[in-house]
């Protein structure tokens, strides 16, 4: 089992009983290497461990391997085999791509060929990345992950089906199988804080998400932290959410970014205007709305938040900015 708080060991080739040609111990491949895939890989170089997996065209891959990754171009219409067989010599899988619409999970419509491809290979564990928008609306009660999903977007009926696709993928393979249900994610370089600075002004698009009366969100190192908490306690079947202790308005989030943006960097940009606060006051709605509980994944799990509220996770990302204007 890995332990985080110290560099993986190496293990001694034996290539007659392992025919791995990866060496490290602990070894991750993760399928879409977008925002929390880079952060995440990142985070788990710094503790030893190999990491590779999959981006959507060269030029991410070019991008990704300067920074030390082996990186696959996958195709969901055409996937290649050498990146189906490089899984097969890896630990552990973490898949973070969205559904498809119209072909679902786009892995998993290749079942049969990953299936083949991952028989008899190292993986121990698995976790499929999904989102809380797989429980509807609930009129801004309280949900957990023993609540009834009910989503109303065909996306998020997509991702109803690739989660439990993905768990009876790994029970069957008998591989510990897990899915984290994110909360809005946010972080450095993709933040309230970074939207204010790029745009000066929240977009209409923005505005009327803001009007939104609840939105549950999770700094993307949390993500991480369960994440290693997950792979340190693996279990069977299990869902949890992944969010912080702080479901609040998007405009509030907006309103408290933009303060820290004006005392860091007085005039820069505009005050939030009264008709757009009235407006967003107004035009609340309780559709959509529900507050995401996190209890199982701190009881399970041992997850303990480094941001358990969006205030101190924006805090730390304009402190990390040091001083010079950004604009």
């Amino acid at each position: 089992m890995p332990h985080f708080h110290h560099r993986a060991a190496l293990k001694i080739s034996n290539s007659e009983s392992k025919p791995s040609p990866l060496k490290v111990e602990n070894r991750m491949f993760i399928v879409g290497m977008g925002f929390v895939g880079q952060f995440f890989a990142q985070e788990l170089k710094k503790l030893g461990w190999a990491v590779s997996g999959t981006c959507r065209n060269l030029g991410q891959k070019m991008e990704l391997e300067e920074r030390g990754f082996d990186v696959h171009i996958f195709d969901a219409n055409d996937p290649e085999p050498g990146a189906l067989k490089a899984m097969k010599y890896h630990t552990h899988l973490l898949v973070s791509i969205p559904p498809d619409v119209d072909v679902g999970d786009p892995l998993l419509q290749h079942e049969k060929l990953l299936r083949a491809s991952l028989q008899g290979g190292d993986l121990q564990w698995l976790c499929y990345l999904s989102s809380t928008s797989v429980y509807g609306d609930h009129g801004g009660d309280w949900v957990d992950e023993d609540n009834p999903t009910n989503p109303s977007s065909q996306t998020g009926k997509s991702r109803i089906k690739a989660e439990e696709q993905w768990l009876n993928f790994g029970n069957d393979l008998g591989l510990s199988a897990h899915v984290f249900r994110l909360g809005g994610i946010y972080g450095p370089g993709r933040s309230a804080i970074d939207t204010l600075i790029k745009q000066k002004s929240l977009s209409e698009r923005q505005q009327c998400r803001g009007r939104r009366q609840y939105t549950s969100r999770v700094h993307v190192l949390d993500i991480c932290e369960a994440l290693k908490a997950c792979i340190e306690k693996p279990s069977s079947r299990r869902v949890y959410n992944i969010v912080d202790d702080d479901p609040s308005p998007r405009e509030e989030v907006f309103s408290y970014a933009r303060d820290l943006v004006m005392k860091k960097w007085p005039g820069k940009i505009e005050p939030l205007s009264e008709k757009m606060e009235a407006s967003v006051i107004k035009n609340g709605s309780g559709r959509g709305e529900k507050r995401v509980c996190n209890v199982r994944m701190k009881r399970e799990l041992g997850v303990s938040l480094v941001f358990s509220s969006y205030k101190s996770g924006l805090q730390n990302i304009i402190d990390q900015m040091g001083d010079d204007e950004p604009f």
